[in-house]
């Protein structure tokens, strides 16, 4: 008898001891998720936000402020019309001999911006784009970001203008 109930006190304090670790390990991956999702929350507000502050550089025919959140890297890669420009360089000087002046530049917007996170460090963002301008002119991208140096700045961007 005294076997059985040391054992059943032995089982109820393994079981408690067990429940208590479960309890520990939920509410960590719970911590975590909400961190997680704190985090994402975060990084698509940023990334926004580089949005919003491009668009503005370039209402104010500020080329060199558009560029400020583009890679400053050979490795940066920009595709447009069938062609792969490569390096932050050759970029600006694509930028500046397409849009030589404020009346080619236009007023910009984004919208229907979709954020999607690819883990902390990285996220693809797809939207639209249009000038309003003498010929007004849009079309849709797809952007890659990256945390780099603690900002977020663009790899890649794949731009294509609307059909007619």
């Amino acid at each position: 008898m005294l076997h059985k109930r040391r054992m059943h006190r032995i089982g109820h304090t393994s079981i408690f001891k067990c429940l208590k670790f479960l309890a520990i390990g939920l509410w960590l991956v719970l911590a975590c998720g909400c961190a997680s999702s704190r985090s994402i929350a975060s990084a698509k507000s940023a990334i926004v936000s580089v949005l919003d502050v491009q668009a503005r550089a370039w209402n104010r025919g500020d080329v060199d402020g558009f560029m400020r959140h583009y890679w400053k890297s050979t490795r940066l890669t920009f595709s447009s019309g069938g062609t792969v420009t490569r390096g932050w360089q050759a970029t600006i000087e694509g930028y500046r001999n397409r849009y030589p002046d404020r009346n080619a530049m236009g007023r910009l917007t984004f919208s229907e911006l979709e954020v999607r996170p690819l883990g902390q460090h990285a996220a693809l963002v797809l939207g639209r784009w249009h000038l309003d301008r003498d010929q007004p002119v849009g079309g849709i991208f797809s952007l890659v970001f990256q945390k780099k140096a603690g900002r977020w700045v663009i790899v890649h961007d794949h731009t294509s203008r609307d059909d007619g």
